[in-house]
């Protein structure tokens, strides 16, 4: 073929010649600084137990924690998130045991403070890992009551704060919650307790082996549709975005992440606050099992969560956090 003199002087092909340039000139990157990671808990004494709906991850009994969080001191990942798993004879209607002091993250938080004192602890606020009826607030004549389920929240967001939690994270989406939890730790002295905000947490189907993990599938007889978000709708996380801000929330996550990179952008463009991603089980198993099966290899994960910081996520809840931490250590 004959080349012409209109032919572009400039080649976007030597801006990707070797590993250096493009390694130079790229635009997002992912550290270990970026990743938080999930913990599994459980009930009991030197147990490790492997969840079958998530490939690779575990639950620990409090004593067995030191295992997992030995390698998250070694990788210098800043943080982990507590999920407890709840036995049935410990929850009921009310989700009291959210309001327990020796609870599965109370005794989680306590054994990091004192153990890894340098590891951040976020914790989720909700009542679905404690409830009988695995919904995420009180229960009163089949409806989730909003005003009810904010008193328990409060109490629960006090406790953890007590405790050592570093950020205290609402995952519930009731409304106002953030403004009765800011207003509570600032009372109570806790003004230097972030609070992470779910804002923006899709009614997604993508939490499946999640709920496996915490013991809630089985007891949620139907959907959380009634507060959690509608997945057709976009434009509503500028309300809720803008309330949780108004009511003093530090961050807001997007959950799930994967599928919703619209959704970060989003929020990174028109507000000037700290958005974090949550990778959620179902988007990690569909990963994990692929590579299991070695129709994708593991860049696969480094792609994925490439993706977060693209679309303008400054941290990431992963299930692959350790893993990648690993790898990247190598490097």
């Amino acid at each position: 073929m004959k080349i012409t003199g209109s032919f572009p002087k400039s080649r976007l092909r030597r801006l990707r010649k070797s590993k250096w340039i493009r390694d130079l000139i790229s635009e997002n990157n992912i550290s270990h600084k970026d990743l938080i990671q999930p913990i599994f808990i459980r009930e009991g004494i030197n147990k490790v137990e492997a969840i079958k709906t998530m490939p690779g991850v575990n639950r620990y009994t409090v004593d067995k924690l030191p295992l997992i969080l030995k390698k998250v001191q070694s990788y210098k990942i800043p943080m982990v998130a507590l999920f407890p798993y709840t036995t049935n004879s410990k929850k009921d209607i009310l989700g009291s045991e959210a309001i327990n002091p020796d609870n599965l993250v109370c005794k989680s938080i306590r054994l990091i403070k004192k153990k890894f004192p340098s590891i951040g602890v976020m914790c989720d606020v909700a009542l679905d890992p404690y409830t009988s009826h695995g919904h995420d607030g009180i229960l009163i004549k089949d409806q989730i009551d909003n005003d009810e389920t904010l008193k328990v929240l409060v109490k629960q967001a006090l406790l953890q704060a007590k405790m050592g939690c570093d950020i205290i994270a609402p995952s519930d989406m009731m409304d106002g919650r953030i403004g009765y939890i800011r207003n509570a730790l600032d009372k109570s002295n806790f003004k230097n307790v972030n609070i992470l905000s779910y804002a923006v947490k899709y009614a997604s189907n993508f939490y499946g082996p999640f709920r496996d993990a915490v013991g809630s599938k089985r007891k949620l007889k139907k959907d959380k549709k009634t507060y959690q978000m509608d997945f057709r709708n976009s434009f509503e996380v500028f309300r809720e975005v803008g309330f949780d801000i108004n009511e003093g929330a530090d961050m807001v996550m997007v959950k799930p992440g994967m599928i919703y990179l619209d959704i970060i952008s989003k929020i990174k463009n028109n507000f000037k606050i700290p958005v974090l991603a949550y990778q959620v089980s179902g988007e990690y198993s569909l990963i994990k099992n692929a590579i299991n099966k070695k129709i994708l290899n593991d860049e696969a994960i480094i792609e994925s969560l490439m993706a977060f910081k693209r679309a303008g996520a400054c941290a990431i809840v992963t299930y692959f956090a350790l893993d990648i931490a690993k790898k990247l250590n190598k490097l």
